[in-house]
């Protein structure tokens, strides 16, 4: 072994000769440049083990190389001229203009094709984050990083960690792929895939991914989500456990800070106390209100023993703590249960009376039985949530139509009217204060007795199986029961008599309209091509080496009018 020293203008010489001997041979085309030695310290050669190949190793100083942009320090370099390759052993660090660092045990680069592939506890970084693995390939044409032995990433938000990643330098963007966790004081992230961006700090999720933070639990199979203020979106199987509330749908959007939740598309929101459902095709949740509005085919499901109650409306509105909750429907409200249906304007039902109103023009079916009145309340026994009382306030009006005849209606009505459900049937009806009665009156053979047209105080009807069984008239009744004959049509009809027997709803389906059923769902973008994919084209169209964009870098950096300002990313 010898001094460099002494050979060292012979060996720049040399590489400077077959430098521009490489460059004349054609004036046009973009010859691979050689890598240049900056400083050689201690020069020998094995050809026994390394043919072809100038061996450097250092002194005091590290053995230095420089390529297009790159200078690479090392304790020992074992240099390939004719291949215009390198290997670098011991302390390496290859730094590439002011923003790119990686340290290693050892590097191998091919200058002709301006690739590093760095093995021995690797670390890779610039101003906004540090990369540390085992084996990198750095690929400066593409400016290219990519792994494949795990990889561990910290940037001054998140710690995020793979077994293969990809990172994009000109885009700041990382590629993770296979068992991706994202570490955070405040949450953590699972993902089969994820996209992040280090200047943003923003994620994108292909594959099953869970979020779980403080106070809230986030899945999806594909989606978005700002690390730095726990704000995103799902676009695929998504859901959210949510302050009690488990909310799914085609498109979830959630926003931490403003305790905001919102889902487009079939929607189910479920409340995991109160054992209640909302389906629709937009919803929003509010954490700190403790609510949830709903509307486009928005339905309202009250599980219940053996019976479920639905509960339709163009809004619906839940609102209160858990055991005070405030179910509202608005407009076109109607609602179902079996032997038990209705519709109004709107409906308002509390959790902590276990009273249900029906507001404005309401209608209810008790089996085949129409009921109506000025205003009409539903109340459940609080301990057992099964239906206990009935009331019917002000021009309480009874109709069914004959189940014999199939032409006549029974009809009761008074001033207002108090039904006792017993196991969710209705069993007794006491009609109070002006009540008459039209009741067509059979024999066990179905033949017909009489018609019985009575006026009283009170009536008392017994109901078995949502049927009229008995008749008890109370204070000073006065009636009779008139043959058929002898009873014209128009007295058979009691004043404020209106039947609506096509509007009953008979099913569950019946409460949605022609609006709901024909209802078009909104395209959520982003399901089968990559969601940030705006985010990809908007950094790159900024990228002034790109010669499509053709940006002059002297333009850009002196007048600020004409620098591109990056669109918010939705």
């Amino acid at each position: 072994m010898f001094r460099l020293k002494k050979i060292y203008s012979v060996v720049l010489l040399f590489f400077a000769c077959s430098f521009f001997g490489v460059a004349q041979q054609d004036g046009n085309e973009e010859e691979p440049k050689q890598i240049n030695i900056v400083y050689g310290a201690n020069f020998t050669k094995n050809e026994a083990e390394y043919p072809g190949a100038s061996i450097f190793s250092k002194d005091t100083r590290q053995v230095q190389f420089e390529h297009q942009g790159a200078d690479l320090w090392c304790d020992v370099a074992i240099y390939y001229q004719l291949e215009n390759r390198l290997e670098a052993i011991g302390n390496v660090i290859l730094k590439q203009g002011d923003s790119i660092k990686m340290t290693s045990k050892k590097i191998n680069y091919l200058g002709d094709v301006k690739l590093a592939k760095a093995w021995g506890n690797v670390v890779l970084t610039n101003s906004d984050m540090t990369l540390r693995t085992d084996t990198l390939r750095l690929d400066r044409e593409k400016q290219e990083a990519f792994y494949q032995d795990n990889g561990t990433v910290v940037d001054s938000a998140n710690t995020l960690t793979s077994k293969i990643g990809k990172y994009f330098m000109e885009l700041k963007k990382y590629q993770f792929l296979d068992s991706v966790h994202v570490q955070n004081p405040e949450y953590t992230l699972d993902s089969e895939q994820l996209d992040y961006y280090t200047t943003s700090k923003n994620a994108y999720m292909y594959g099953p991914s869970t979020i779980n933070g403080e106070t809230y639990k986030i899945y999806c199979e594909r989606g978005f989500y700002d690390t730095k203020v726990e704000t995103g979106y799902g676009i695929k199987n998504t859901r959210i456990d949510y302050n009690n509330r488990i909310i799914e749908g085609d498109s979830v959007y959630f926003n931490k800070v403003q305790e905001f939740a919102s889902a487009t598309n079939n929607i189910t929101v479920t409340d995991t106390i109160n054992k209640g459902i909302i389906r629709a095709h937009y919803a929003e949740v509010f954490k700190a209100k403790d609510s949830v509005f709903a509307t486009k085919r928005a339905v309202s499901i009250s599980v219940q023993e053996r019976d479920s109650l639905y509960v339709h409306g163009d809004t619906l509105m839940v609102t209160g703590k858990p055991e005070d909750r405030v179910l509202r429907a608005f407009r076109n409200a109607k609602f179902y249960k079996t032997d038990l249906s209705g519709k109004c304007d709107s409906i308002h039902s509390e959790e902590k009376t276990g009273i249900t109103q029906l507001i404005k023009n309401p209608i209810i079916w008790n089996g085949a039985n129409q009921m109506t009145g000025d205003s009409i309340h539903l109340k459940s026994n609080l301990e057992t949530e099964k239906l206990d009382s009935l009331k019917v306030l002000k021009n309480a009006f009874i109709i069914s139509l004959d189940s014999v005849s199939m032409t006549g209606y029974n009809q009761a009505k008074g001033i207002n009217l108090f039904g006792k459900f017993i196991d969710n049937e209705l069993k007794l009806i006491d009609l109070v204060q002006n009540t008459e009665v039209v009741y067509y009156m059979y024999n066990d053979d179905d033949e017909l007795i009489g018609i019985d047209k009575t006026v009283c105080s009170k009536i008392r009807i017994t109901m078995v199986d949502n049927d009229i069984e008995d008749l008890t008239f109370y204070t000073d009744p006065d009636g009779d029961i008139f043959p058929e004959k002898d009873l014209p049509e128009n007295s058979r009809i009691l004043k404020g008599f209106v039947w609506r027997g096509d509007e009953r709803i008979l099913t569950k389906e019946d409460i949605f309209d022609e609006d709901d059923n024909n209802l078009k769902l909104v395209v959520i973008n982003g399901i089968d091509n990559p969601i940030d994919i705006d985010a990809e084209e908007q950094q790159r169209s900024q990228n002034e080496s790109d010669p499509i964009n053709n940006i002059p870098a002297q333009d850009k950096a002196t007048d600020p009018k004409k620098s591109v300002k990056p669109k918010k990313v939705k």
